[in-house]
């Protein structure tokens, strides 16, 4: 059985797939969730908070995503970041909460990321460089790490 914590960030979720974050109510959260508005306060405080904490769990099942997607065996450098690249773009297309975190788009109806889209767009670089790294010989890979870091 899902926690109440777990509870409130589903129905969250499903309400900002509905409508926009800023006409989401906080009640409506804690009815759908099964579990009192004093619960929900407690949990997050405010709704900033249960907003911040619901775009943290996006973007961390995203980067999980990615970093699995990472460990799979593709044939050469160039088909992993084809792969890497689509990946990415298909998981943000599915998930806005990802999309604006990448973008950085919050007043477009959605809570405030706690990722800015250069720290992200970087972690994602990162991750990709030390999955290539693993499949290139080490001085290949020290210049693809370069490459990257520098652009």
């Amino acid at each position: 059985m899902p926690t109440a914590r777990e509870s409130l960030l589903r129905a969250a979720r499903d309400a900002l797939e509905q409508r926009p974050w800023t006409v989401v109510r906080m009640v409506e959260i804690a009815g759908a969730a099964g579990v009192s508005r004093q619960t929900l306060y407690n949990e997050f405080g405010d709704k900033a908070g249960l907003g911040a904490a619901l775009a943290e769990r996006q973007v961390t099942a995203f980067l999980d995503g990615f970093r699995a997607f990472c460990s799979g065996d593709q044939a050469s450098p160039a088909e992993t970041m084809a792969g890497m690249t689509d990946w990415i773009l298909r998981a943000a297309h599915a998930d806005v909460l990802v999309r604006g975190s990448l973008v950085g788009c919050p007043g477009a109806g959605l809570p405030q990321s706690v990722w800015r889209p250069g720290e992200l767009v970087a972690e994602l670089r990162d991750r990709a460089v030390r999955a290539l790294a693993r499949r290139t010989p080490p001085a290949e890979a020290e210049d693809y790490y370069e490459r990257f870091k520098t652009n």
